[in-house]
């Protein structure tokens, strides 16, 4: 009984405790910082699980984006004449589709991964950003993987980054993690209160492909239209990916600039949002 008592005595407590504004955005972030191994634990799973009993498992990150890119190749490119700034339309399409289709998925996944581990959400505390945060690492993991065939397609089409360009490449993948994880969790978040969120998103993320200059040139609009969509953060992140991958003829400095921005709010707003959510999430989901 005694070795009992002195187990509990020298057990941590933690106290969990309602706060608001950024000093409590702070102890969360310290948070999810000790609670990081949990967070690979849950990506690692959110991989397996993914993949499970698939003939092809991790391979189809390759295939998603590139069946898109034949599929556009054909339509876009062969049909409708669509321009490529004198890149091989293949391997332009395919490296605007990598960062778009890393986007997309953890946008989904993101808006699916609070109600799908709502058992989780109702037994025990920790840190729920680690939620959404782990869908966007796996969305990482398979950006890496299907990079791999982008490396292999420029080696074939005799296209090479140039050195200097690549050093803005892990910046350029930080905005479109910033921007992902922002949209995530503001859909996450309302979809925890509105299920219907969870069909609306496939059509948002159609609707969003197509404003995103993955597949086209970025200057196929006019104005007003291309004013509007400037404001899409993708369009700077697609086109700075493939000027730094493929070297189109100049640095999208301004593009780049709003989709910072933009993004920047939508991480803000999203943090902020789904802090205010949190509190009732075991209750309502």
């Amino acid at each position: 009984m005694a070795s009992d008592e002195a187990l509990t005595a020298r057990a941590p407590v933690y106290v969990v405790q309602r706060t608001s504004g950024w000093g409590g955005l702070g102890r969360d972030l310290r948070e999810l910082w000790q609670q990081r191994e949990l967070l690979l634990t849950f990506t690692k799973r959110t991989v397996v699980v993914r993949y499970k009993q698939t003939v092809l498992g991790i391979g189809w990150a390759i295939l998603q984006p590139f069946f898109l890119m034949v599929v556009f190749a054909l339509f876009f490119n062969r049909l409708g004449h669509a321009s490529s700034a004198g890149i091989p339309y293949p391997i332009f399409a395919y490296a605007g589709l990598l960062p778009w289709t890393f986007f997309a998925t953890s946008m989904t996944q993101a808006a699916q991964s609070l109600v799908n581990n709502q058992h989780m959400l109702r037994k025990i505390y920790f840190p729920r950003l680690i939620f959404p945060i782990s869908t966007i690492l796996t969305a990482l993991v398979d950006l890496a993987v299907a990079s791999s065939l982008l490396f292999g397609m420029m080696t074939y089409y005799g296209v090479y980054p140039e050195a200097i360009r690549l050093v803005a490449l892990p910046a350029i993948v930080l905005l479109a993690v910033v921007t992902a994880l922002g949209i995530g969790l503001w859909l996450s978040a309302l979809n925890v209160a509105y299920r219907d969120v969870q069909y609306v998103v496939p059509f948002l993320a159609q609707a969003w492909l197509f404003a995103t200059p993955a597949v086209y040139v970025g200057t196929t609009f006019s104005k007003p239209w291309s004013t509007v969509l400037g404001l899409n953060p993708m369009q700077g992140v697609v086109a700075s990916f493939r000027w730094s991958l493929l070297g189109s003829a100049r640095p999208p400095g301004l593009m780049l600039a709003v989709s910072a921005a933009v993004g920047a709010v939508l991480l803000t707003s999203g943090i902020v949002f789904f802090r205010r959510l949190e509190r009732s999430f075991a209750d309502i989901v």
